[in-house]
């Protein structure tokens, strides 16, 4: 069909109005190089890369929700409990709100303990992406910390002997510790000014981790994606446009997704938690059984299966804290697990022995519980001391010269 000259004129209108913004602002042409089709990609990554989008989605997801919830939450002891049923019952949507939100920070770590989990299957942490890496761990420990200050908004029972139990863990800094929970507490136990204190954190450091991932993409699109072969990229083939062959990739794998977590927040939303944390705080009845929420259980049973205390927390701060020097602990030159014939066994054993570890940490501290965490926290560890025996003796199986 032929253009009219009113037509055309306006093209010519959008055209000039575009090239004035990009002129001032090029916002647009930022995104366009960022995650349109002036962003090349390797051609044969697979849905193991879905997640780092997916993990974007669900931050957005927790910030818009979270911030409805913050309308409506009441952050005082004796009105906390019952502004979330406030919010559950009165409020219009509230309770779809709410679910969104509970479920979504059990979605959000799922993501994310997959996409890292895909990093250390197919050698993502190493050079040249060192940087790379240690920012998503520090990403990673924000959202623990965020997880961690959100479960005890709620005000439940274990709500308040979970931040008990966690902050008192401070205390084995040497000279400052106890002045450190002291300060946190805002007095001498877990109340009202804890409570506040924790509310603001909570609704500060998802804006902390936005700025974190901007880094993190920065960083990402410095050296560009890691492949499945874990080969570096040679020729102009090797790549394609992110849009639209990867976007329409994160849009069917958003619709995957999607399908579970509506399904969580509809029929099963508190299955993921604990039913205690339905009872409100009582600081004179302890339950019985103290579990953090289940991102966290695999870290806490690490905690408890050493029975000195200062250990025991040095330990659980250090399986995280382990991870920041990965790339330095692995040097073999093979990125990908898949030309690796020792290292792939090796790290299927390591994510059985991470399950192992989240149902320790639901059990209780007793008997062979205790045993079984044990040994499996001495794997835990023993898998990175194998790191660099593996990176000078493991001969890998012939490598591919391209994608």
């Amino acid at each position: 069909m032929a253009h009219t000259p009113g037509s055309k004129q306006v093209e010519n209108d959008i055209r000039n109005t575009y090239q004035w913004l990009e002129d001032r602002l090029p916002i647009l042409s930022f995104i366009n190089n960022s995650v349109g089709s002036n962003f090349m990609a390797p051609r044969n990554l697979n849905y193991m890369w879905n997640f780092g989008s997916l993990a974007g989605i669900a931050l957005v997801l927790q910030i818009l929700t979270g911030i409805f919830l913050a309308m409506h939450y009441k952050p005082d002891v004796a009105m906390a409990f019952d502004s979330i049923q406030h919010i559950m019952r009165d409020v219009n949507w509230g309770w779809l709100i709410r679910n969104m939100h509970m479920v979504g920070a059990s979605f959000f770590f799922i993501v994310v303990y997959i996409h890292m989990a895909r990093g250390l299957y197919y050698g993502s942490y190493k050079s040249p992406r060192e940087v790379l890496w240690g920012i998503g761990v520090i990403i990673f420990l924000l959202m623990m910390a965020t997880g961690f200050l959100g479960y005890v908004l709620p005000w439940g029972q274990m709500s308040y002997w979970g931040a008990t139990v966690i902050t008192n863990l401070l205390s084995v800094i040497p000279f400052i510790g106890q002045d450190i929970v002291v300060w946190l507490w805002g007095g001498y136990s877990v109340g009202d000014p804890t409570l506040n204190r924790f509310f603001v954190l909570h609704f500060v450091l998802p804006f902390v981790i936005v700025g974190i991932v901007i880094l993190h993409i920065w960083a990402l699109h410095e050296h560009g994606s890691n492949n499945p072969k874990g080969v570096d990229l040679k020729t102009k083939g090797d790549y394609i446009p992110f849009h639209p062959y990867y976007t329409i990739k994160d849009v069917f794998g958003l619709g995957v997704y999607l399908i579970p977590f509506t399904f969580m927040v509809f029929y099963a939303p508190e299955y993921l938690g604990h039913t205690d944390n339905n009872i409100p705080a009582d600081p004179l009845v302890t339950p019985a059984h103290i579990v953090p929420e289940w991102y966290f259980l695999p870290f806490y049973a690490i905690l408890r299966a050493i029975p000195i205390k200062e250990l025991g927390v040095l330990a659980m701060f250090g399986a995280i804290a382990i991870l920041l020097v990965l790339p330095w602990l692995d040097k073999h030159p093979v990125r990908s697990a898949r030309f690796r014939p020792l290292y792939r066994p090796l790290y299927v054993l390591f994510l059985m022995n991470f399950v192992l570890l989240g149902w320790c940490g639901m059990m209780p501290p007793e008997g062979i519980y205790v045993l079984i965490a044990q040994a499996a926290t001495a794997f835990y560890f023993g898998f990175f001391a194998l790191l660099p025996i593996l990176s000078k003796f493991e001969k890998a199986k012939p490598v591919p010269t391209s994608i």
